[in-house]
């Protein structure tokens, strides 16, 4: 029998090309707001899918598409929900919602999704879009939301984490009822990455956005300077 040494420049003519393209792919797909990377479970393990939404002129009009079922469909609709509820104490331009219509779209539409562990992700990208902060880099998220902003547990810790590991992922956003599931993670993985455990929404978005541009920061048609709000030239 013949011996063969795979090294890593080998690693492409024995593997084919590589499935998971690391952190310069995610980093390129997050370097606008409105773009969040979630966890998911699929029967074959673990997945990143990316929350995208937008924004266009328009009244209240909201649709998601991806090939999504009914659970992750109506996550959706309370992520906007809550997100409109709170759009003042999150320092939001409540004005937005009612002269735009937004479109939730989550890529890879071939593939049938749902479960109920999206909602944060919704909601993290609905705030992205309308404050103009993106997504920290290397950051996901999993956990479902409620109209009261509570972060809720959802199940496939292990699948969720190894796959986020395999995709360049550094912090990890989790529910707090979750923290005990990380017994099943290996240490290698745990001691590689950072875990960030949250009860709500606030939590999430603390954890998740960077800081609003400074003289960016939009609310109730003002702008705000050097920690002062003035009104907005027209």
């Amino acid at each position: 029998m013949t011996k063969v040494k795979i090294v890593p420049d080998l690693l492409e003519e024995y593997l084919e090309h590589p499935i998971f393209h690391g952190t310069e792919e995610l980093n390129r797909r997050i370097s606008i707001p409105g773009v969040v990377p979630g966890l998911a479970w699929t029967p074959y393990g673990g997945d990143v899918l990316f929350v995208e939404a937008t924004g266009m002129p328009g009244g209240r009009g909201f649709q998601v598409t991806g090939s999504i079922g009914n659970v992750m469909n109506e996550s959706a609709r309370a992520a906007l929900s809550l997100v409109r509820s709170r759009a003042q104490k999150l320092g939001l331009e409540s004005q937005f919602f009612d002269k735009n219509d937004i479109h939730m779209h989550i890529p890879a539409g071939a593939q049938p999704k749902d479960g109920p562990s999206a909602g944060v992700t919704m909601a993290t990208a609905i705030v992205s879009l309308v404050s103009g902060r993106k997504v920290k880099p290397n950051v996901g998220m999993t956990g479902e939301i409620t109209l009261r902003g509570q972060v809720l547990p959802i199940g496939g810790v292990k699948e969720k984490v190894l796959a986020a590991h395999r995709n360049g992922l550094k912090t990890i956003i989790l529910p707090k009822y979750n923290e005990q599931d990380m017994d099943d993670v290996p240490d290698e993985i745990k001691d590689s990455m950072k875990f960030i455990y949250v009860e709500t929404i606030d939590d999430v978005l603390a954890s998740a956005l960077e800081a609003a541009p400074v003289g960016k920061s939009r609310k109730n048609g003002k702008t705000r300077r050097n920690g002062k709000s003035t009104p907005r030239r027209r």
